[in-house]
């Protein structure tokens, strides 16, 4: 029944948000303004603003923003994925009268690259990236430009240390590609159920695999039913997509699975808990630390990359009642291990060099 109603809400929620998009080239927004253009933009990824994900997340800050600000607003979706598409998306939001524009990923850091020098006048909002040239050879962020990025190291170790407080000992870890946002949820996550592990006195066993890809395949769903097959109980779906194949795999041995990112939960209910970085929060930070300023950033703010975590209640794990899926570790307890990283009493490694030490978790990085 919560499946149903949630698959409900979502579809009324893409409704609501798509009901201008035929009326406005492509551009769906407020009613604030009636003349067709748009201070505030948001362009899309590959997706759409009902992804469940980056470009979901970051545009309903957009609304909430724009509502409470009285300042009109509006999405555009490139017409396919290239840089060239999200390049002219952009120019047309520009164009549209966009002053300010989200940029939901790190599918954007070379269109920024390239668009930031070239409007200079234009604010733009780098989520999970940096500007760079398509070769990767330079990275440069101008003034008019605010990054963020996340303690994905943070939210693995809450993810890790959950899991095992929970019960489970036999963990596996399926990361995408080794690019250091995935490698530090990874290690992250074996910090965090090491870490448990050594409280309770008990042992744990983790699987660790790169695949990769970001998305599904077959030979995934094979690997992982044979994990799940040898006793793995829960397996940390890192990457994009590729949770398809994971979840798949979970279904049919009736094991468990951790999302990442956003809050998964409705994927599955095997899914017990998810990582994540909280893209509206931060969204919302970075806008309001705008407005805030005239309409300009701040010096703190401006070519500046920021690492945002705990401390900024932008990494987690879901506490709503039907996301909170475990058994035995309790709300509360999270709420005390997550007040420890705010506190910094808990430091975890960020160092994507090496693998972490461990105490009790005996780790099988697999090729």
């Amino acid at each position: 029944m919560k499946r149903t109603l949630a698959l409900i809400f979502v579809l009324l929620f893409a409704v609501s948000l798509f009901a201008g998009c035929n009326k406005k080239d492509n551009a769906s927004g407020s009613d604030l303004n009636k003349d067709g253009t748009y201070e505030l933009a948001l362009v899309t990824d590959v997706g759409n603003i009902d992804d469940q994900s980056f470009n979901q997340s970051c545009y309903e800050a957009v609304v909430q923003f724009g509502t409470t600000y009285g300042i009109d607003y509006a999405y555009y979706r490139p017409s396919e994925d290239s840089t060239e598409a999200r390049v002219e998306t952009m120019k047309t939001a520009i164009d549209k009268g966009a002053k300010t524009i989200v940029c939901p990923g790190y599918m954007f850091e070379d269109a920024v690259y390239e668009m930031q020098t070239a409007y200079p006048n234009v604010n733009f909002i780098l989520i999970d990236g940096e500007p760079h040239t398509p070769d990767y050879a330079t990275y440069h962020t101008e003034k008019n430009v605010y990054c963020i990025l996340y303690k994905e190291e943070q939210a693995g170790y809450l993810a890790g240390y959950a899991a095992v407080k929970d019960g489970y000992t036999e963990l596996g870890f399926c990361g995408g590609m080794d690019v250091p946002a995935v490698i530090r949820y990874g290690y992250g996550f074996v910090q965090g159920a090491d870490a448990a592990a050594a409280e309770m006195g008990v042992d744990v066993n983790i699987k660790y695999y790169y695949c990769g890809s970001f998305g599904p395949s077959d030979d995934l769903q094979t690997k992982m039913s044979s994990w799940y097959t040898e006793g793995t109980q829960v397996v940390f779906a890192c990457g994009g997509s590729l949770y398809l194949s994971v979840v798949a795999a979970a279904d049919a041995a009736n094991a468990k699975v951790i999302g990442v990112d956003v809050d998964q939960s409705y994927v599955s209910d095997k899914i017990i808990t998810s990582a994540m970085k909280q893209l509206k929060t931060s969204t919302m930070l970075a806008l309001k630390a705008l407005n805030d300023n005239g309409g300009t950033w701040p010096a703190e703010y401006a070519g500046v990359t920021a690492v945002l975590g705990a401390a900024e209640d932008c990494v987690g794990l879901p506490t709503d009642a039907d996301s909170w899926r475990f058994t035995k570790f309790t709300v509360d307890e999270y709420t005390a291990l997550f007040n420890k990283l705010v506190s910094g009493e808990i430091v975890v490694s960020n160092d994507t060099s090496k693998a972490p030490a461990t105490t009790r978790a005996v780790v099988d990085y697999q090729s």
